[in-house]
């Protein structure tokens, strides 16, 4: 499991960056520009040094803590994968890129593509001196045009990127990224309704090229989930005092809620079933809501089953987990 704080080395390197600076001021940046991503908006609000420092404050922390979560889901179905190379499209601050270091230490060279020279700057600011960002390159540019020179990857993630582009451009970016997929394609949105659907509609568009999917769902199926429902996972993070006063929060914790998927050119084990809400527990029996290979399924634990049972008690929102062929409404077996 990769932790979902960030790393001591990208910790230290932030904190060095906060010397000397305004907290109100990056606390007014920040709500600035995550107003702006909310109406839609997309990078080229951060303009500057101080821009993107106050949205890596602001947002890194959570954008991290669900990249590590995704990954961690990819490393539990395919343990034996060990990429040696990294695509990180529309990487900002390279979020991506230092998780999927924590993940892989396979890992030897990391191409971060992103069209904001600010927060390209910063990225190479953070990884600097660090040994295990000696094969960092960064290319500026817009995401297409970037991924169409750019060299194809083990591995490719893009997170928060898909939801800035209309319609037609997220269907010509995700069929590049695909094509640029040597293994293993990840992509992550924001765990809302809206972002659920363009996670379904990349899923969908990459099946029909050949694509199969890893996680989170435990099938190459249509999904089986109608609205008002959606599939989404949520990921605890605690904020740091810096991170509290950027954000002008009062919890020591966040849930970063996301929405992601996770795409290979080989077909995967056969999945195990997926919790997609946190389970419900009383005197009687243990009841959670999972994807498995033949649809959605509630499955009810009886108490008295005591092995069962007490297997079902560690299952949290999110996680894969083992067990019999289930049927709707039925028992674990």
């Amino acid at each position: 499991m990769i932790a979902p704080t960030l790393p001591p080395a990208l910790k230290a390197a932030l904190d060095a960056k906060l010397e000397g600076l305004s907290r109100s001021d990056a606390a007014a940046r920040a709500a600035t520009i995550s107003k702006t991503y909310r109406k839609g908006g997309n990078s080229g609000t951060i303009r500057t040094e101080a821009d993107a420092l106050a949205y890596a404050l602001a947002r890194m922390p959570a954008t991290y803590a669900a990249v590590a979560a995704s990954l961690t889901a990819l490393t539990e179905i395919r343990p034996e994968f060990s990429p040696r190379s990294l695509l990180d499209v529309g990487a900002g601050p390279g979020t991506a890129s230092f998780a999927a270091a924590e993940a892989f230490s396979s890992l030897e060279s990391f191409a971060l593509l992103d069209r904001n020279d600010s927060l390209h700057a910063l990225a190479r600011e953070l990884a600097y001196g660090n040994a295990r960002f000696d094969g960092l390159t960064y290319k500026s540019g817009e995401a297409r045009a970037a991924l169409a020179h750019a060299d194809a990857a083990d591995l490719v993630v893009a997170s928060y990127l898909i939801g800035e582009l209309s319609e037609v451009e997220r269907d010509e970016l995700t069929a590049l990224m695909w094509d640029k997929t040597r293994d293993t394609l990840l992509i992550i949105e924001p765990g809302t309704p809206a972002g659920y659907a363009r996670i379904i509609a990349a899923r969908a568009r990459l099946i029909a090229r050949g694509a199969h999917v890893a996680a989170p769902c435990p099938h190459d199926s249509d999904c089986p989930l109608t609205p008002p429902d959606w599939c989404h996972f949520a990921q605890r993070l605690a904020r740091s005092r810096a991170h509290k006063e950027i954000k002008g929060a009062e919890l020591p914790f966040e849930d970063e809620k996301f929405a992601y998927i996770v795409l290979t050119r080989a077909p995967a084990q056969p999945g195990r079933a997926r919790v997609l809400a946190p389970p419900a527990m009383n005197k009687v029996e243990i009841s959670a809501k999972l994807c498995t290979a033949d649809g959605l399924v509630v499955a009810k634990v009886p108490r008295r089953d005591k092995k069962a049972y007490a297997q079902a008690r560690r299952w949290r929102w999110g996680d894969a987990v083992h067990g019999g062929k289930l049927a709707p409404g039925s028992a674990w077996r």
